[in-house]
């Protein structure tokens, strides 16, 4: 789904955290804060193999997204694919870490945590969009 103008704008103006929801097994929510991007139309996000959202995904791969700035914001439905490719899931944790941070802390933080972890990516096909305030 391509995002109204105005909608990717909000999304874009400063970096965002976005609120991750996704199934546990026993029907109860799971949340978790995300760094994001986008690749397209699709939300990109990226996570260390073995938590509690990865796993969720995996069994369902149906999720929520909301970002919040004051009274206004998104909400967004979708559903997601998990990319394991560790030359991918490495550089695309590296592309978060210099939108949030800044080049030398992505540096940083690659040598010190990410390139010793098993990363997955998520992309979020955007199936609806709710907003408010945009």
């Amino acid at each position: 789904m391509k995002l109204d103008p105005k909608v990717r704008a909000f999304l874009t103006e400063k970096p965002r955290f976005g609120v991750l929801a996704t199934n546990n097994p026993d029907g109860t929510i799971q949340q978790s804060v995300m760094e994001f991007d986008f690749e397209g139309d699709a939300i990109l996000m990226n996570t260390k193999r073995g938590r509690m959202k990865d796993r969720n995904l995996l069994a369902d791969s149906r999720l929520s997204l909301c970002f919040e700035d004051g009274q206004r914001y998104v909400a967004i439905r979708g559903t997601a694919t998990l990319i394991d490719d560790q030359s991918r899931t490495q550089a695309d944790v590296y592309r978060l870490a210099v939108k949030y941070v800044g080049e030398q802390e992505a540096t940083e933080s690659m040598a010190r945590q990410f390139s010793h972890e098993e990363r997955i990516t998520i992309l979020v096909e955007i199936e609806k969009v709710t907003s408010y305030g945009i």
